[in-house]
């Protein structure tokens, strides 16, 4: 039986220095560790994670890694190295023969220069994942989209996943250019989809099931259901939801795809892709 798993999650340990931002008074000011995720996952049936960086540091990878590897649950870590040095391919090499090291990502939604995925620097460092078998996280915003486009036709054989369906402006419910851009991207069958974040960009205290819908309909006809995973984005899904709110949306919304399709979207795409647990990495 396929486990189920949470593909986006995050770990840390608090610091307003470290963490700038998060923003004063939310609940995501305190230590969230894997204990505190055991707890909420194990009633719901889910069997494990993969832990995503939260901050751009080769310090937060090596601690997430450590973490890894006291806590089977995490079942992979997506980390982060500097992809433009030019000692990234050493930095690579240092987690690369760790099997919990599953793939990379940037906060590349904060960099002012909407082109930056497709610097030249940053190519190099792309350029050289695929030969670690290393996946890349895509975590941009709508305005990013066409960068991320070039991106992926420059490397047709590197998997990417996009996080957080792009960030669509849901709280606004504003559609294009995000949903013709995000199906635009879609059209590339080396990206996959995590179905995460979604309610944080909602309106926090004023949304409901039916809000999502729309932008999640575009998601499902853009990729198709094998190329998306669930995510709960835990604890920044706390600002708009609880853990299990969030998991019973998306069950719901997914209650009429068949029992295939439903284990590979709560947990096998995740374990495939990312090729943890017993599967090997697809696409």
């Amino acid at each position: 039986m396929t486990a189920k798993i949470d593909a986006h999650q995050h770990f840390w340990k608090y610091s307003a220095e470290q963490y700038s931002w998060i923003r004063p008074g939310t609940p995501l000011q305190k230590d969230w560790l894997p204990q505190d995720l055991e707890r909420l996952q194990s009633p719901l049936g889910l069997e494990g994670s993969i832990a995503v960086q939260a901050r751009q540091s080769l310090e937060e990878t090596r601690w997430l890694l450590e973490l890894a590897a006291k806590n089977p649950l995490i079942r992979g870590v997506v980390g982060w190295v500097d992809l433009r040095s030019p000692e990234v391919g050493e930095q690579l090499a240092s987690f690369g023969l760790n099997p919990k090291f599953a793939g990379v990502r940037h906060v590349a939604q904060d960099e002012p220069d909407d082109r930056f995925l497709v610097g030249k620097d940053f190519l190099r460092g792309i350029e050289q994942l695929h030969g670690y078998g290393l996946r890349y996280d895509l975590l941009i915003f709508p305005r990013q989209l066409p960068a991320a486009i070039e991106l992926v036709e420059q490397f047709p054989l590197q998997p990417f996943v996009l996080d957080h369906c792009a960030k669509p402006m849901i709280a606004s419910g504003q559609m294009e250019p995000w949903a013709g851009l995000v199906t635009k991207l879609a059209g590339h069958s080396n990206v996959y989809c995590k179905v995460s974040g979604l309610v944080t960009e909602a309106k926090h205290d004023d949304w409901s099931p039916d809000t999502l819908r729309p932008y999640l309909a575009v998601i499902e006809a853009a990729f198709g259901r094998k190329r998306l995973m669930w995510g709960s984005d835990w604890p920044v899904c706390l600002l708009a939801s609880q853990y299990e709110k969030w998991l019973k949306v998306a069950q719901d919304w997914t209650k009429d795809w068949s029992t295939e399709e439903q284990s590979a979207f709560f947990g096998g795409t995740a374990a495939r892709f990312y090729g943890v647990g017993s599967g090997a990495k697809s696409a």
